[in-house]
């Protein structure tokens, strides 16, 4: 079993679910809404500059969606580790390192080293905790040794085993806001067929209106044009104007004279 890729766009496509990318405080990692008449789901995740936590956020809240723990607003006291809780933290920790994909991974050998929990962090991007728990389910290490990795971080892996370049990336990509990706096509699709202005893709990705322009313009995206068809001449149908009755009203006769006008005497 391969690691998976960029995860909110796993989630989205896998799953149909909405995810976004969000500002957030310090405290608030993400959540998950469900509107219970038309069943559509939203999972909201927080920006960070730590991408093995945003992650685990993603998968967990993944967790909750599939075991549909729907509950209401006032349904208790949220900072309780309730059972459904623990079930989503477990879910995450398989999904993020699956056994049967970390025994592909390390193979047979001698009992796993620093360098094995770095290797392992850094593949399946986790963090060193959940990759730790992992190993000792595995029985690659024991449960002493567990308790001493899960204290670990994956930027001090990252320095020490040499991958700083790839977790800085990891942070970059982690640390921006990223709309729902079926809700920014149709926002699009919206501003090509002329109907939505492009303010409106600025601010679901949080960017500015110039740069939303300019990236239109770079991917030949441009409001629509439809012609008005009453303004084409050629379709146009002709018209018959009878001008007997103006005539008439202005006492015009046939051969164009005006029959009002006075007549020179003799």
């Amino acid at each position: 079993m391969q690691p998976l890729g960029d995860l909110v766009a796993v989630i989205e496509q896998a799953t149909g679910i909405d995810v976004a990318v969000l500002d957030a405080g310090p405290d608030e990692h993400g959540l998950t809404m469900r509107d219970p008449v038309r069943g559509t789901v939203f999972i909201g995740v927080a920006r960070t500059r730590n991408p093995m936590r945003q992650r685990s956020t993603l998968a967990h809240e993944l967790g909750h969606v599939l075991f549909e723990d729907w509950t209401d607003r006032d349904a208790g006291d949220w900072s309780d580790r309730s059972p459904a809780e623990i079930r989503a933290d477990a879910f995450a920790r398989h999904l993020l390192v699956p056994i049967e994909g970390l025994r592909e991974f390390i193979g047979t050998g001698p009992p796993a080293a620093l360098s094995t929990l770095s290797a392992v962090v850094q593949r399946f991007v986790a963090s060193p905790k959940i990759a730790a728990i992992a190993l000792c389910q595995a029985t690659y290490i024991d449960e002493a040794t567990k308790q001493e990795w899960m204290t670990l971080t994956a930027p001090k892996l990252a320095a020490r085993f040499g991958w700083t370049d790839q977790y800085q990336a990891l942070q970059a990509g982690s640390d921006r806001r990223r709309a729902p990706q079926r809700l920014l096509a149709r926002a699009i699709t919206g501003y090509a067929e002329g109907v939505l202005p492009a303010q409106a893709i600025a601010t679901l990705r949080g960017i500015s209106l110039e740069a939303v322009e300019e990236e239109m313009r770079e991917a030949g995206v441009a409001p629509a044009e439809p012609p008005i068809p009453w303004a084409e001449p050629a379709d146009l149908p002709d018209v018959h104007v009878d001008l007997a009755a103006l005539d008439e009203d202005l006492g015009v006769t046939d051969d164009g004279q005006d029959a009002t006008a006075s007549r020179d005497p003799g």
